[in-house]
């Protein structure tokens, strides 16, 4: 069975970090089409926020996703602030005390993701928001484990999900937020927050897929 050690989570955590801060630019240029233009700021922020707070240490993916989602609650404004915290706080708590990662740790950690960003939000899937990546990347996760995937081909799926609920949003109207003001004319555009989903999520999958181990 593969599994992945998660008594270290640096390598995670720095995927994440740099993902973001690599797509600053990127994550303004698009929320800037339909929003405030402030996405890629105001998430780098938070992120930079993170390295700074986990510099130096040592720490567990439970222990550095849990530094994480406090860190953004705190230091990111506006939504995407308690929804990043709640997705990564839910992830955190599905590893908790764990020493190692399988197929079914992974597949909590993302249906935790989804449920606390439900609970707290009034979004939907189908709304123009990043849980139109997390919705998708997480059945898929679900479904190759069903049909008897191991833990690289689940993290395969869900990336692929992950993508290509992504580039659905182009399509979407937006239905809350700030862009639900613009009605038709938000459609066309990427949704920022299913960017920055898409983006951690690739470099999640990626990660984990690096640290596979056989058990």
């Amino acid at each position: 069975m593969k599994t992945v050690d998660c008594r270290n989570g640096k390598p995670v955590l720095d995927g994440l970090i740099e993902t973001i801060l690599e797509n600053r630019g990127y994550l303004s240029e698009i929320d800037g089409k339909i929003g405030d233009g402030d996405h890629g700021v105001n998430m780098s922020k938070g992120f930079s926020l993170c390295r700074d707070r986990l510099a130096g240490t040592a720490y567990s993916l439970s222990e550095g996703l849990t530094t994480l989602s406090l860190t953004l609650m705190e230091g990111i404004g506006g939504s995407m602030g308690p929804l990043y915290g709640v997705l990564f706080e839910g992830m955190a708590d599905a590893c908790m005390g764990k020493t190692e990662l399988d197929a079914a740790d992974v597949e909590r950690m993302l249906q935790n993701a989804v449920e606390g960003v439900m609970d707290i939000g009034s979004a939907r899937r189908g709304d123009k928001t990043l849980l139109d990546t997390l919705i998708p990347a997480q059945e898929a996760f679900s479904a190759a484990r069903s049909q008897g995937g191991d833990l690289e081909s689940c993290l395969a799926a869900m990336t692929a999900a992950a993508q290509a609920g992504w580039q659905a949003t182009e399509a979407m109207v937006a239905k809350v937020g700030r862009a639900s003001r613009l009605g038709e004319r938000s459609r066309g555009v990427l949704d920022a927050g299913a960017t920055s989903c898409y983006l951690l999520l690739q470099s999640l999958g990626n990660t984990l897929s690096g640290m596979l181990q056989e058990t």
